[in-house]
């Protein structure tokens, strides 16, 4: 081993622990780009601020009884992205599908919500048999805004045009227009409001989304952090008053990490909307997610 190798190291990993690419199980890569943002930008400074505050929170889990140190995970850096949102996307698809090819789990860190049209495209043909399941604020169900049909509010109805995933589930939903509304009804995209969510409990909803989700071979978990109300995450790009909790959020997308989760990605944290608040929650959101999927692995 070389001096160089002993004695220095990226500072900037997530979680701080590293594993190489061979070992990982779990393969995580940033994804700079907030190019289509149409309210509050930023999100492009989300992956790196959210890997600093993941290397100052602790790192056991008391949900899971497992610590995210023991994980098998590489942080491959930040994906060089382009202000051109198609020739991220692709770029997005193509790291996401060297990363599945491999066997591994992609996690991706945003960025805007549009990457995730980025992963879906990877799936390929396992799409037909995969359920995506969104946590978020919003649809994201329009045909075009602001004269782009390939924004983040465009991408699920995207993914669901050209990707066609076997099912997709919106789950937090509460800012929305009649288009969009019109458009699921048409496409069968089922969603679950905050409203539902705070007045029937996160349990309750947990459950009903496990019986929705019970047919499908794979899921894909994607999570908008505007899905928290702006009191738990106030320093996103869309924030949107009415959310869920932390908590609630945690018991919903918990209760679906089984082995059947071929990959996640966590996005729309703006950090200069507030004083790192936003951030560590992101962090400890993946935090838990990573070692929920561990302990269904090894059931």
């Amino acid at each position: 081993m070389s001096y160089l190798e002993l004695f220095t190291s990226q500072t900037n990993v997530f979680s701080g622990m590293q594993k190489t690419l061979e070992e990982a199980k779990y393969v995580i890569f940033g994804v700079p780009f907030d190019a289509t943002s149409s309210y509050r930008s930023g999100a492009r400074f989300g992956p790196n601020a959210i890997r600093q505050a993941s290397l100052n929170i602790e790192s056991y889990s008391f949900r899971s009884g497992i610590d995210v140190e023991d994980l098998a995970v590489y942080d491959a850096g930040d994906l060089h992205v382009s202000p051109d949102a198609a020739k991220t996307i692709d770029m997005t698809r193509l790291v996401a599908e060297e990363i599945l090819n491999a066997g591994k789990i992609p996690i991706a860190i945003g960025g805007e919500h549009t990457i995730t049209l980025g992963i879906a495209k990877a799936l390929g043909k396992k799409a037909a048999k995969t359920a995506v399941l969104s946590f978020d604020a919003h649809l994201d169900l329009r045909y075009e805004f602001l004269d782009s049909t390939l924004s983040h509010t465009t991408f699920m109805q995207l993914i669901n045009g050209e990707v066609k995933p076997a099912k997709i589930i919106e789950v937090g939903t509460r800012s929305v227009c009649k288009e969009e509304l019109a458009y699921a009804k048409k496409t069968g995209i089922e969603f679950f409001t905050s409203q539902q969510i705070i007045q029937k409990g996160s349990d309750q909803v947990a459950e009903q989304l496990k019986e929705k989700l019970a047919s499908y071979d794979n899921l894909y978990l994607t999570v908008d952090m505007d899905v928290l109300d702006p009191a738990f995450a106030p320093a996103v790009q869309n924030p949107e008053p009415e959310g869920i909790s932390t908590t609630q959020l945690l018991d919903l997308v918990l209760a679906q990490c089984d082995k059947r989760v071929i990959g996640f990605d966590v996005s729309e944290i703006a950090p200069i909307y507030d004083q790192g608040a936003s951030t560590v929650v992101a962090a400890k959101v993946i935090f838990e997610m990573l070692c929920e999927l561990e302990k269904s692995g090894k059931k």
